[in-house]
């Protein structure tokens, strides 16, 4: 976490948004400050307490294992544009929202993940990192389409 700590203070990000119930925990627990968070109450697949993140506006979605809903998008959007601290529940998986999440955050914000047995990843939403995610998104079947 210390790695990360340096990150934001070098980068002073617009948000931080975290991906994943182990990292937003970790984060929560080191102090740093979570615009918005996208967990599912599981780690590694499994069921786990959840856990004690504190946000003003929770808000829900139903997104299974291996996808991207027109919901999950709309949801993801919604917890980006609250001035407040907002957390996403999702019902079903949400690793695939990383993806989102950095389309859809502001320029120069932090998308903070985990990578199971490795640490936690850091993405710096630019241009450039958006149009990588769009690319991967674009790969996958159409069930994934952005909404209109």
């Amino acid at each position: 976490m210390e790695k990360i700590k340096q990150l934001i203070q070098k980068q002073k990000p617009n948000q931080i948004i975290s991906v994943g119930d182990v990292v937003t925990e970790n984060l929560t627990k080191n102090h740093i400050p979570i615009h918005a968070m996208i967990i599912d109450n599981k780690a590694l697949r499994q069921g786990i307490q959840p856990i004690k993140a504190e946000a003003q506006k929770i808000l829900h979605v139903k997104n299974p294992p291996g996808t991207i809903t027109p919901e999950a998008w709309t949801t993801v959007q919604q917890a980006l544009e609250q001035s407040q601290i907002t957390k996403v529940l999702v019902d079903g998986e949400e690793d695939l929202l990383t993806l989102v999440a950095v389309i859809q955050a502001p320029a120069n914000s932090l998308v903070i993940y985990g990578q199971p047995h490795e640490g936690v990843v850091a993405i710096k939403v630019t241009a450039q990192t958006k149009k990588k995610m769009q690319k991967i998104i674009d790969t996958m079947q159409p069930a994934v389409e952005k909404p209109k």
